[in-house]
């Protein structure tokens, strides 16, 4: 009996530099779903146009961690305008433990989840049907 082929995610998830525990977090929650592959194509620390176009553009979605955007604002618009260029779908996570989103940013996402790790995998698989 064959088992169902996994597929491989390719992401992009909107950083600031390494050790953030928001970005961590997420990864950890994502490493906890089963069957679910991915490789994130960021680069924490290397915050260049040209060089987050460059890790962008590999990814099928783009994941922006809300709580991220409140403390690194100018960094996560310049990711978000970049993967909007590129035309790729933005699903955006609450900042842990609320429920309020940043209006601008709700306002050029595909979708807005929490952080349950079901529910991300689910949109992240439904953003690519």
């Amino acid at each position: 009996m064959f088992e169902d082929e996994i597929t491989f995610h390719d992401l992009f998830v909107t950083h600031n530099g390494e050790g953030d525990e928001e970005y961590i977090t997420f990864f950890q929650r994502l490493l906890e779903s089963p069957d679910f592959e991915f490789k994130d194509h960021g680069v924490p620390g290397e915050n260049e146009v040209q060089k987050l176009k460059e890790q962008i553009q590999p990814a099928e979605v783009v994941i922006v961690l809300a709580g991220l955007y409140n403390r690194h604002q100018e960094l996560v618009k310049t990711q978000v305008g970049i993967a909007l260029e590129m035309d790729k779908p933005l699903i955006l996570i609450r900042p842990y433990g609320a429920e309020e989103v940043p209006p601008e940013l709700e306002e050029v996402a595909s979708s807005v989840v929490g952080w349950n790790r079901v529910c991300i995998v689910e949109r992240i698989e439904e953003s690519l049907e």
